[in-house]
């Protein structure tokens, strides 16, 4: 009896797609699709747009088989692709209709703790932030990824990283909507 796809290592399917086996990728696409989707919804701001880079993503993702080498994880392989489709996404629809772009108000909710920032509260502190900040705080924070990790997902150094994850920290401390909300009275 065949492994089931979830029991499968990323490593087994990209070698199970690698060998022609479509289970292969319908694995990597079940496993991916949802952090994909939700990461191209925090870069675009909509929906629509959203689904479509899901898309690009995989197709691009399925062209890079057979002979695909995974060399860190999925999701720091997949992370620059889900950026550039987003941002060419984004050119595109402004181009076609001239509306702006909301790429912080995908960010869900969560509920918090006595002391947690309000979920519009965060939203606000976090896209004061410049680019280069909000970008590597959003990965560390929201997506989990190791300093190590982001680094070879930008393709910058991981002491860049470093610095301008400090950088953000430091803004963070210094705002006072966040302040507010960590600072005894």
């Amino acid at each position: 009896m065949p492994a089931r796809d979830d029991q499968l290592s990323d490593a087994d399917l990209v070698a199970l797609a690698n060998r022609g086996d479509a289970a292969g990728f319908e694995g990597l696409y079940a496993r991916y699709r949802g952090w994909v989707a939700a990461l191209a919804l925090r870069f675009t701001g909509d929906d629509a747009l959203a689904l479509d880079v899901t898309q690009d993503t995989f197709m691009y993702l399925l062209g890079k088989f057979p002979g695909f080498k995974l060399t860190a994880r999925m999701t720091t392989f997949l992370y620059p692709a889900v950026k550039n489709l987003s941002i060419a996404a984004r050119r595109k629809a402004r181009r076609l209709s001239g509306s702006p772009d909301e790429v912080l108000a995908a960010l869900p909710a969560q509920a918090g703790g006595p002391g947690a920032l309000e979920h519009q509260d965060l939203l606000a502190v976090v896209a004061a932030l410049p680019d280069i900040h909000r970008e590597v705080v959003l990965m560390r924070f929201v997506d989990d990824f190791s300093l190590d990790e982001i680094g070879q997902a930008l393709g910058i150094p991981t002491g860049t990283i470093k610095s301008r994850l400090h950088h953000a920290i430091a803004a963070l401390r210094e705002d006072p909507e966040v302040r507010k909300h960590f600072v005894a009275e």
